[in-house]
């Protein structure tokens, strides 16, 4: 049995924020496999069914970001589970929009909720499926970015990256953790990056047929 866990902030307020990418991939996780989440227990919104024939409880913690560690510990105390058969799901900075890190353990690296966490668990090791929301602007106050909601352009982005997640969790239940991060910690190329890669291979191509021609052309002289 695993316990999946997305973390954010209750109410409208905070809904789709950069720091509620959490509870957002829950949500598609809970669509994806048909898992209500309609049950508030152990300081959380909860929902139980199956992925892959695994029985899994999601969760989105109701205690507000910096006390997520209460629903986690109250979550694993209930259904005894090892920590080892958690997935906690959370936004990251440091990561471009989208990108995605799957992790066994670590350290909390400034975000409050897996301080707590860690806190609570009294341990560093617990699988996390970190989703990139990007950098904060020079200008921009840390708490308010977080608190931001995607710009347009990202949209579409953080759609493809809660796909992923969905399939990041699913890919642990059935393939385990190192298959996982084999596959979804390779960096994604932007879109800019899609198009200069396939602009050099044009590039390349037409060279080849370049350099072809020029020597058929060179034989033939010769051969005059």
């Amino acid at each position: 049995m695993y316990i999946i866990i997305g973390l954010g902030n209750p109410t409208e307020k905070y809904q789709a924020t950069r720091h509620n990418i959490g509870w957002d991939a829950i949500t598609r996780i809970s669509d994806d496999y048909g898992i209500p989440l309609n049950q508030k227990r152990h300081k959380a919104l909860c929902g139980s069914g199956y992925i892959e024939g695994q029985k899994v409880v999601l969760a989105q913690p109701l205690t507000y970001m910096n006390l997520s560690g209460e629903s986690v510990r109250a979550l694993v105390d209930f259904y005894k589970v090892s920590t080892e058969d958690i997935i906690v799901i959370y936004d990251d900075i440091s990561l471009d929009v989208g990108q995605l890190r799957v992790r066994k353990k670590g350290s909390a690296g400034g975000h409050n909720g897996i301080k707590s966490i860690i806190s609570h668990l009294g341990t560093e090791e617990f699988p996390r499926i970190k989703v990139g929301v990007g950098n904060k602007p020079k200008d921009w106050d840390l708490a308010d970015y977080v608190l931001s909601r995607f710009k347009n352009e990202e949209e579409a982005t953080i759609r493809e990256a809660l796909k992923d997640t969905s399939d990041a969790c699913r890919m642990i239940l059935t393939d385990g953790m190192e298959a996982t991060m084999n596959k979804y910690n390779k960096k994604k190329d932007t879109d800019e990056e899609v198009k200069n890669k396939k602009l050099k291979k044009k590039e390349a191509k037409a060279k080849i047929k370049d350099n072809k021609e020029s020597n058929e052309t060179d034989s033939h002289q010769e051969e005059a």
